[in-house]
């Protein structure tokens, strides 16, 4: 498509639609590199994801949105998942508890098909088998703010970025020496907290924390379900242990040079169930499982701005590393009465690689960025069989293989109202699974009434992962790029200087050539002689679409303030014409933020989630729920906090995962203090 054409239908989009995302424009603005234009006017919106640079955020095309790092530190998350929550066009999954499994699902594409970043590097596990990211591999104790960019972004990220890009961003030093601390403790013998300091001396910012937390949990399969299948007698109990700490220095002497290090790493052991019941071959899904997750990322990065920052340079480099071990019991009924079976499974995804990226200031005709990339990522697994039978440990796959990528991004204003950018992608792969995408956006201000209208259209890839291609007996080597076409537009509004903010979007997304597995071993490359058993292939197609609206009010000037967020989704399968799994219609959140006295500090929220189905087929139909949250917090004084806040106050009894559990009412009461 050329750029005529794109500018053309994002125009339409943007004057007849009335939609958009929801209101980063409540969000604090994060910190911009020095000498960038954003920097040079304090207090703005500002976003690092829209468009690989500082941007404002009146100013993006795309659906953005900023949780800041004040909201992150009123709020006393348990996970990442919980900052989430309350953004329009997520789905999030949990298989039970605390520490389980927990997956981003954005605009009811795949949870592969969320791109996650820790400070700008990408993280997804490249073992797994979809190339997914478990987001209970972070603490929140780490994390500064989140942005998250939703629709196709694969023109500026890559592989992976069809449904949109999460951005975590851990904290940086900045001000004075600062320490604090945090402990926390309450239901499920849950134990947790976190220590560190931040600060800045002369040229040089420094961060650094530690975070743990200990869980006895619950059990993952059969808690609070009721007639869960192969329950018999009581239920034990799956608890969670996890370090994680992080750390970053920069330094910036003011010349036009910058140079910065980060490092994140987390140690998780968790217990797990099976949750697969089989009169024959699995008799109990409670089972005794055991995994340990390690994970790091680490980056190095340097700038350089040049002719009177006209042109600024940015090379990193980066690393990351994810090991998953699981211990996994089965009990069979063969030969009677039964047998237990034990294995062992070992995965190692590595991902390193180097990337450049210049943005020229070109006076009235924008800005341009171009950049280019080289990743390698690697997968080692292994296999044994442990009892009855012992097998010998096995080597499965050792693979690896080299993306090489280029991208450019042009942003310019047309005139004193409209801002717009194009951008377009190369990404090849060693297998020769090489893609091109593009993305075009537009926004249009009408500053006296606080309007902003905009659009965004473009194209996303994924690559296979190196399980798709490498699995033993099931992989195929000639396996293509998923490919993907969304747009979306929008309006945010602003009303009474500020105090009332609505937003809302349309989206619309297809997926095709997606990666399933072919049961049929004669639809696959080689017949039913190379894959008896099935393969994987592509051969599925998805769509979604949908509405994502968000409001904040101040209801009652000091003392009361209001947000809520509202999705309706249709997400189906474009073969069969059903729904997709785990992807509710109607899903939304509402929240109160009340002072009654200057140091008190109460804040309830309702999350609602309509019914759908956790198994693909239109099967396990999950059936809807709410759940009631509250924190109650009183600022000691101008150094410490105490807390209380409850999850599920009402008990309310629901799933996200069929049989899987889910947390009933609980207390937690916790400190937290800054010097």
């Amino acid at each position: 498509m050329s750029r005529a054409s794109c500018a053309l239908v994002i125009a339409t989009g943007v004057f007849l639609s009335l939609s958009s995302h929801n209101p980063a424009f409540a969000q604090t603005a994060p910190e911009p590199q020095s000498g960038s234009p954003a920097a040079e006017r304090p207090g703005l919106q500002i976003t690092l994801t829209a468009n690989r640079s500082p941007t404002e955020i009146q100013r993006v095309g795309s659906a953005i949105t900023v949780v800041s790092a004040e909201e992150i530190r009123k709020t006393n998350p348990a996970s990442v998942v919980d900052i989430l929550r309350s953004v329009p066009g997520l789905t999030i999954t949990e298989n039970g508890g605390p520490g389980s499994s927990s997956n981003v699902l954005l605009r009811g594409a795949n949870a592969q098909h969320t791109m996650v970043l820790v400070d700008g590097m990408r993280v997804n596990d490249p073992s797994d088998s979809a190339g997914a990211f478990d987001f209970a591999n972070i603490a929140p104790a780490l994390i500064d703010r989140i942005e998250v960019l939703r629709g196709p972004q694969s023109a500026l990220y890559g592989s992976g970025a069809i449904g949109g890009v999460i951005n975590i961003i851990t904290k940086r030093g900045r001000g004075p020496f600062t320490t604090f601390a945090q402990a926390e403790g309450g239901a499920y013998g849950t134990i947790s907290g976190n220590t560190g300091f931040y600060g800045s001396k002369d040229a040089w910012q420094y961060a650094l924390s530690i975070s743990s937390l200990k869980t006895d949990g619950f059990s993952r399969y059969g808690y609070r379900v009721g007639r869960a299948p192969g329950i018999i007698g009581k239920l034990e109990a799956d608890g969670t242990i996890r370090h994680s700490a992080y750390g970053r220095i920069g330094y910036n002497p003011g010349t036009g040079f910058r140079f910065e290090v980060g490092l994140m790493a987390t140690s998780t052991r968790s217990e797990y169930d099976s949750g697969f019941y089989d009169p024959v071959f699995s008799l109990k899904p409670d089972t005794p499982n055991r995994s340990t997750n390690l994970f790091h990322t680490s980056f190095a990065k340097a700038e350089l701005d040049t002719f009177d920052n006209r042109l600024k340079h940015s090379l990193s480099v980066f690393a990351s590393r994810t090991r998953r071990d699981y211990r996994s019991f089965y009990t069979m009924a063969l030969p009677p009465p039964s047998t237990d079976y034990f294995d062992r499974y070992q995965y190692i995804g590595t991902r390193t690689g180097a990337e450049y990226q210049a943005n020229l200031a070109l006076d009235q005709f924008g800005s341009l960025i171009v950049g280019g990339r080289v990743e390698r990522e690697a997968i080692e697994s292994y296999s044994e069989s442990v009892f009855p039978f012992p097998v010998p440990k096995n080597k499965d796959i050792d693979k690896s293989q080299v993306t090489r990528s280029a991208f450019a991004l042009w942003q310019v204003s047309l005139g004193q109202r409209v801002d717009a950018s194009f951008g377009g992608r190369l990404d090849s792969t060693a297998n020769g699974a090489a893609f091109r995408t593009w993305r075009a956006t537009a926004a249009y201000r009408i500053d006296e009434t606080g309007t902003k209208f905009r659009a965004s259209i473009g194209t996303g890839g994924k690559a296979p992962t190196l399980y798709n291609l490498y699995a033993p007996f099931y992989g195929v080597s000639s396996l293509q790029a998923e490919r993907s076409f969304g747009v979306d537009a929008g309006v945010d509004q602003r009303f009474f200087d500020g105090r009332l903010k609505l937003s809302l979007t349309g989206f619309s997304n297809r997926i095709n050539q997606m990666i399933d597995f072919e049961f049929n071993g004669a639809n696959c490359p080689g017949g039913l002689l190379a894959h008896a058993s099935g393969c994987f292939n592509n051969i599925a197609k998805a769509e979604t679409s949908g509405l994502e609206s968000a409001v904040s009010a101040v209801v009652w000037q000091n003392y009361v303030t209001m947000n809520a967020s509202y999705t309706y989704l249709k997400a189906k399968d474009r073969q069969t014409g059903l729904a997709l799994a785990r992807r509710p219609e109607h899903s939304g959140k509402f929240g109160l933020t009340i002072t009654p006295y200057v140091d008190w500090t109460f804040e309830p929220s309702l999350t609602m989630i309509s019914k759908r189905f956790s198994s693909s087929n239109e099967t396990e139909r999950l059936a809807r729920y709410a759940r009631l949250d509250a924190l109650l917090s009183y600022r000691v004084n101008d150094h410490v906090d105490v807390y209380v806040r409850g999850e599920n106050l009402t008990n309310a009894r629901y799933q996200e995962v069929t049989n899987f559990g889910t947390t009933g009412r609980a207390l937690y009461a916790g400190v937290k203090g800054t010097w």
